[in-house]
């Protein structure tokens, strides 16, 4: 990969540049600040194409596959454009024990979207993840930033409803 034409012209320059000043304000070897790159990228990007990876691998002077591969690696990281919302449904034994996969069909009909995938109104992105660590909570699922607990495939509904509502006060 080290020798692929790197293509920029899809990405945003101004963009760009904030990443750059990231990266060179980084101190010591800036090959050990890759997931701190990568999560500054995706928060810049919003998600990370194969060509902003390309770009952090020679920023860093890392190869293409062992960027790809820790973004692979964690379910954090974003390939493809994601939703406005991201909810997560944990998958985790506890949680999967507990019916979180009825939760997770629930969330794939309303949202009208298949998993890792932005739902046509660019609403939603649903995952389903190896582990939110609430398992105390179980079954867990996420939006963005906030749990919510013991969920059940009708609270879904209303957590659907709501960030749907939020869409349409915002306009």
């Amino acid at each position: 990969m080290r020798n692929r034409i790197l293509d920029t012209s899809t990405l945003d320059k101004e963009l760009l540049k904030q990443l750059d000043a990231f990266i060179d304000s980084l101190e010591g070897d800036k090959q050990e600040h890759l997931i701190h790159v990568l999560h500054k990228a995706q928060d810049l990007f919003s998600y990370l194409p194969q060509n902003l990876q390309l770009y952090i691998a020679r920023k860093l002077d890392l190869s293409g596959a062992r960027v790809n591969g820790v973004v692979t690696f964690y379910s954090y990281f974003n390939e493809k454009p994601v939703g406005k919302y991201i909810i997560s449904v944990c998958m985790g034994t506890a949680c999967f024990v507990k019916g979180a996969d009825k939760v997770l069909e629930r969330v794939l009909e309303l949202t009208g979207t298949s998993k890792n995938e932005m739902s046509s109104d660019g609403l939603f992105t649903v995952k389903d993840v190896r582990c939110i660590g609430a398992c105390g909570l179980a079954p867990v699922m996420t939006v963005n930033d906030k749990v919510y607990g013991k969920v059940k495939p009708k609270d879904v509904d209303d957590i659907i409803r709501h960030y749907r509502s939020i869409q349409y006060e915002s306009k």
